[in-house]
């Protein structure tokens, strides 16, 4: 494609997603600076209809951006520094706010992405296999109950409280500290498995009464699913779009059904923004919406992925530059 039919379908673009309405050669070359005649941006644009970047709703019409239009928008024709220094102010202060937990740190992030952007966010934490044991502990609770702690390396914190049949000893929790310890620092959480159970039986000599409560709960713990946040939601019903009983009750649906979003935050790659514009997320139910998602990343640590979903008319170029300069803010650059 040559510089000036980029030039145009960026205008239109850029036209579309500000007035949710089709654009016509004329309000182009009314409010752009683009040195070409409405004849011409009229004739170019017909051209980047048959070519398949533009669409005319209705026959009398201006044209609308094409999912293959907003695809090389978002791939060549985007500013990614659409950010303003309020902006930069407002992101800097919520980041700075003194975080007791990881967990915490993703809520503020989730909820400061969604405040500035004005759409819907979402943020899954890191997958268990992604992760690995960075401590396990063991705290006695009277001589029935011990509280068992599991540290990862992506600071995320797994706790559960295992019940007894029969006494359990100070004794017996430190050499269950030691031992469980010395088996699994640095191992991925699957590894709190069958064998793991054998291992510590033949270490401890102690009866399986005591044994299987701790793996039977280590391991349910450790299998629950990943925390999913959800912000923002209400703000979708202000874009024109939704006024689609058709699109509204998808996206309450898609909402609702973890599993669509949680499976495309766990795709892409390990440090990329990721941009799934209509059809390309090949689930029917998405086709009217684009998600763009990045890796939640904390000094290097994996924090799982947060997303935003919008409507196809989703200003990329604000998601994308404060995407990139949250992402840059939680890594110290």
């Amino acid at each position: 494609m040559d510089d000036r039919k980029k030039r145009i379908l960026q205008a239109i673009v850029d036209e579309y997603i500000n007035t949710a309405e089709p654009v016509s050669s004329g309000s182009i070359a009314r409010r752009y600076n683009l040195d070409y005649s409405s004849a011409t941006i009229r004739n170019e644009m017909a051209e980047l209809e048959r070519c398949g970047y533009l669409d005319k709703p209705h026959t009398s019409s201006g044209r609308v951006p094409s999912a293959l239009g907003y695809r090389l928008y978002v791939n060549e024709l985007l500013k990614d520094d659409d950010i303003s220094i309020e902006e930069i102010k407002y992101i800097q202060s919520k980041l700075e706010t003194r975080v007791n937990e990881i967990e915490e740190l993703t809520r503020i992030t989730t909820s400061t992405l969604s405040e500035i952007t004005h759409y819907t966010t979402v943020a899954v934490g890191p997958r268990n296999n992604m992760q690995k044991i960075e401590e396990v502990k063991f705290v006695l609770l009277g001589k029935r109950n011990l509280m068992a702690i599991i540290l990862t390396d992506s600071g995320i914190i797994k706790e559960t409280i295992i019940k007894f049949d029969e006494d359990i000893t100070e004794e017996q929790v430190n050499t269950l500290t030691f031992i469980f310890n010395n088996k699994l620092k640095g191992k991925p959480l699957e590894a709190i498995d069958k064998p793991l159970e054998e291992y510590i039986f033949s270490q401890m000599n102690y009866s399986l009464n005591v044994i299987k409560p701790i793996m039977q709960q280590l391991k349910k713990v450790i299998s629950e699913e990943t925390e999913y946040l959800l912000e923002g939601a209400n703000k979708a019903f202000d874009l024109p779009e939704f006024k689609s009983l058709e699109v509204a009750k998808n996206f309450i649906n898609i909402l609702d059904t973890k599993e669509i979003m949680m499976d495309l935050l766990n795709t892409g790659f390990a440090n990329d923004i990721n941009v799934y514009i209509g059809e390309e997320t090949e689930n029917e139910k998405l086709k009217d919406f684009s998600i763009v998602t990045f890796k939640h990343k904390y000094k290097d640590k994996d924090l799982g992925t947060i997303g935003i979903i919008g409507p196809k008319r989703m200003d990329y170029s604000k998601v994308i530059s404060v995407m990139k300069y949250i992402s840059k803010k939680l890594n110290g650059e």
